[in-house]
């Protein structure tokens, strides 16, 4: 059974940092991609940030010059550092991993549960 659980949500002024993790756990083969998606109250889920097994990235607009997505691939660990945080950044964030389970398995899309981030003075 494969899982991911995030970790480090939490309350935060704006212009604060926090830094999420989110770590896969259960049989697995091989992971893929990983990355950072949210959903604030009435908007639809969105892409935050994304990193490849081979450490290419992609941000969202938004987040780029704010946020680090980094990945340790020994821990089978995905990092979201969020810096220079704002109201506006306030969601659920939903950890994602593109990974195999068996070495004859198609890849598959995993998510974790999810954790609370509000930035609020």
């Amino acid at each position: 059974q494969v899982q991911l659980v995030e970790s480090g949500g939490g309350l935060v002024q704006p212009g604060g940092s926090l830094r999420l993790s989110c770590a896969v756990s259960g049989s697995i083969f091989s992971i893929y991609s990983m990355g950072w998606y949210r959903q604030a109250p009435g908007k639809e889920r969105e892409l935050v940030a994304s990193i490849t097994n081979t450490g290419s990235t992609n941000y969202a607009d938004s987040v780029k010059g704010r946020f680090a997505v980094s990945r340790d691939n020994i821990k089978n660990t995905v990092y979201l550092q969020m810096n220079s945080l704002k109201s506006e950044d306030t969601a659920v964030y939903y950890c994602n991993g593109h990974l195999k389970v068996r070495y004859n398995s198609g890849v598959s899309a995993y998510w974790g549960q999810g954790t609370q981030v509000t930035v609020s003075s």
